[in-house]
């Protein structure tokens, strides 16, 4: 299993929103980033994603399953542009703020950190890790997602 992080403002697609979407999911769609295009182009189902409020917030909110691989964007008429459906599976118990992120020695190199632009990037498996951590998710928990 790979780990991701997607990136939506608030006012044009939520946490809430995304949850509201259900067991069928959405496609992640808008993408308009050559590197985060091919981001979704490697997952698989099952890979694991926060969902991290970008502007407004500025905070990883919840957690994210892959449940349709790569394919055109419904959005685009324009075939290079392509979208991986995601569904919502659990809220952060505590949201992880950007702050707390950086202030973190143990996700210095996390890509959100130093590429904080990018809307779909990888996450390592000991960043995924921590934040869940920090967020009040343990492993116990987490195998049950």
């Amino acid at each position: 299993m790979q780990y991701w992080l997607f990136k939506s403002e608030p006012g044009s697609w939520s946490w809430a929103m995304q949850k509201q979407k259900g067991a069928a999911g959405q496609q992640w769609d808008g993408v308009r980033n050559y590197q985060a295009r091919n981001n979704m182009r490697a997952m698989a189902i099952g890979d694991r994603g926060f969902f991290y409020h970008s502007n407004e917030g500025l905070e990883i909110v919840g957690i994210v399953e892959v449940c349709a691989l790569a394919h055109p964007d419904s959005t685009s008429d324009d075939p290079r542009w392509e979208c991986v459906d995601l569904r919502a599976l659990a809220d952060m118990p505590k949201p992880v703020s950007m702050v707390a992120i950086k202030a973190n020695p143990r996700l210095t190199d996390m890509v959100l950190v130093n590429n904080s632009r990018l809307s779909v990037q990888p996450v390592r498996e000991a960043e995924w890790t921590e934040v869940c951590r920090m967020g009040g998710l343990d492993g116990a928990t987490l195998g049950k997602l």
